[in-house]
């Protein structure tokens, strides 16, 4: 049989592995068909890789290979040809050290899977805290037509008559067990209750504030964040992206089309207005490095600063996120910024129209899930960004899930060298500790843990706990789970395994907090810092495998995203010659 490829608006990429009669066609062509797949699906009709993170061991995104059924469904209905690709899947909830040492390792290989094989357009099929970021960095880096599905929120969860937040509920009775105030055994009866269907954390942690954060940067069908994972609607969203990832690649509509600044610009003020977790904003800084759009700390506490926190959801409010689907989800809150003037209306989306058009005719349907601006959970929300001696190049504070009390405040400082000094002294009522005092953990960056696991929400002293005390200041250069609350100063940079003033805090020395004039102060002179940082002494320790050495050796500061130095930037994706 003579091949003669269909025609389409311009040459496909994939054509260049399947098109005509050539010995490279034919091989190409003749291996896919051990499949059963007939000629005409070789016409010349797009080919679109389905990237899904699913894995067993990814229990969030469990649900993923079913979905991806659907995802196909409307790539047929559009007159595409879908092939599934499973990438690689960094799980919160099983990876050690931590699951973000592998963000960047999976975004370089899924980024050599875009590249290396016949694909014209992309959907990303993401949910688990990390598979969101890593695989839209990898789009950015090989700007093909790519569009977002998310896996969609776990169902809520109830115990004892509470609504229970997957995340934010353990760190809560973890400390009341700590504080005599649960048994453990109803922590452990409490198990099963706080995660009770497929889907991701059901609170506005990472996953859910990363997947608010793809739809308000137009990477994804409006109304994508919110849908529950087993909710049918959110199948309905998967087959929609089918059908239009095949129109993105007839119109050419590329990552870079769409994550331009105003695009950044307006995820951050929604990140404020959501109450999204700390961990989007080293994930925003790394997909802009890849887009090559400079986006910078000082852009999100330019923009963020002002962004009133109107969505009421654990760990910052009260409800969850099948509320705040039921509400009217993002679009009601993107809505609301741009009556406010606080969001860049005309930036594109993947459906090919503004974003205003997308959300304008939006219903809120429960106030008191989505307030109105002027009820706010809390008035400035967003992103606090302090800087001073103690972290030049910034760190960073979640105000809206902060306490109050502690937004102004000098104390100790009680010193915790790594996170195992922590976990071997944390619990000695010897400690010299109370609740006046500020916590601080080192060595728990991209370089030093590595990875910059989430400790930084260290736990507080039971001898503290048991006076009733729920919250201290805590600084470090660590992460913190999304779901966690509390008056945590994160990412602080330089980070200490790099030689940044965190390195050579002791304890005894006096810091100053200021979250209002975006101050953070280790109140020693200038002489001293200096003398103790020239008396520094790096550890020398280096990671087992190839990939952690490789990781802490090139990865950079937690303030420009933690991204390899290597990665940044967009490298297109062109066709490599045949060997054949």
């Amino acid at each position: 049989m003579v091949f003669k490829p269909a025609k389409w608006p311009r040459k496909l990429r994939s054509s260049e592995w399947y098109s005509g009669s050539s010995k490279d066609a034919i091989y190409h062509r003749g291996w896919m068909k051990n499949q059963g797949y007939p000629d005409d699906l070789f016409d010349g009709r797009p080919v679109i890789g389905i990237l899904n993170t699913w894995s067993d061991m990814t229990p969030c995104n469990g649900h993923l290979r079913e979905m991806a059924e659907k995802v196909k469904a409307g790539i047929w209905e559009a007159g595409g040809f879908p092939m599934e690709v499973p990438v690689f899947s960094a799980s919160e909830n099983t990876f050690r050290p931590t699951a973000m040492m592998f963000r960047n390792l999976a975004a370089m290989s899924i980024e050599e899977q875009i590249r290396g094989q016949p694909m014209d357009g992309c959907v990303l099929m993401v949910g688990c805290d990390k598979t969101t970021p890593s695989l839209l960095m990898a789009a950015a880096s090989c700007d093909l037509p790519s569009i977002v599905v998310t896996g969609g929120p776990m169902l809520n969860g109830w115990f004892q008559g509470e609504r229970v937040g997957a995340g934010t509920h353990l760190w809560r009775f973890s400390e009341a067990v700590k504080a005599g105030e649960m048994s453990q055994e109803a922590f452990l009866d409490a198990e099963s209750a706080v995660t009770r269907s497929s889907g991701t954390c059901n609170t506005m942690g990472t996953a859910s504030s990363m997947a608010s954060m793809s739809e308000a940067l137009g990477m994804a069908l409006s109304g994508n964040a919110a849908i529950p994972a087993v909710d049918s609607r959110r199948r309905v969203m998967a087959q929609l992206s089918g059908r239009r990832i095949v129109q993105m690649v007839k119109d050419d509509l590329k990552p870079s089309d769409i994550l331009t600044r105003e695009a950044f610009e307006n995820a951050i003020r929604t990140n404020g207005a959501v109450g999204g977790s700390t961990n989007t904003v080293v994930h925003l800084l790394a997909i802009a490095g890849r887009v090559g759009v400079d986006i910078t700390l000082d852009d999100w506490d330019r923009c963020g600063r002002d962004i009133a926190t109107i969505v009421n959801l654990q760990p910052s409010g009260d409800y969850l996120m099948e509320e705040f689907f039921y509400a009217g989800g993002l679009p009601v809150v993107l809505k609301r910024l741009g009556e406010a003037g606080q969001l860049h209306k005309d930036a594109l989306t993947v459906s090919g129209e503004s974003i205003w058009s997308e959300v304008r005719e939006a219903v809120n349907w429960n106030e008191e899930v989505i307030r109105p601006l002027d009820k706010p959970l809390t008035q400035k929300g967003g992103i606090a960004v302090l800087k001073g001696n103690l972290a030049p190049k910034g760190a960073i504070l979640k105000p809206s899930a902060a306490s109050p009390h502690l937004m102004q405040h000098r104390g100790r400082a009680v010193v915790f060298e790594d996170i195992d000094d922590y976990k071997a002294r944390i619990s000695d009522d010897g400690l010299d500790i109370d609740e006046t005092c500020i916590m601080v953990l080192k060595n728990c960056g991209p370089k030093g843990y590595p990875g910059m696991a989430e400790v930084g929400n260290m736990g507080l002293p039971p001898k503290v706990l048991k006076k009733g005390i729920t919250d201290m200041i805590r600084i470090s250069d660590a992460r913190m789970s999304g779901t966690a609350y509390g008056t945590v100063i994160l990412h602080a940079s330089p980070e200490a395994a790099a030689g940044g003033p965190l390195a050579v805090v002791q304890s005894g020395d006096m810091i100053e907090v200021d979250v209002e004039n975006r101050r953070l102060h280790l109140d020693i002179s200038d002489a001293e810092l200096a003398l103790r940082l020239s008396n520094w002494q790096p550890r020398h320790e280096r990671p087992g495998s190839g990939y952690a050495w490789l990781h802490q050796e090139h990865v950079e500061g937690a303030d420009t995203g933690a991204d390899l130095d290597f990665l940044k930037g967009s490298r297109g994706a062109p066709v490599g010659r045949d060997s054949h």
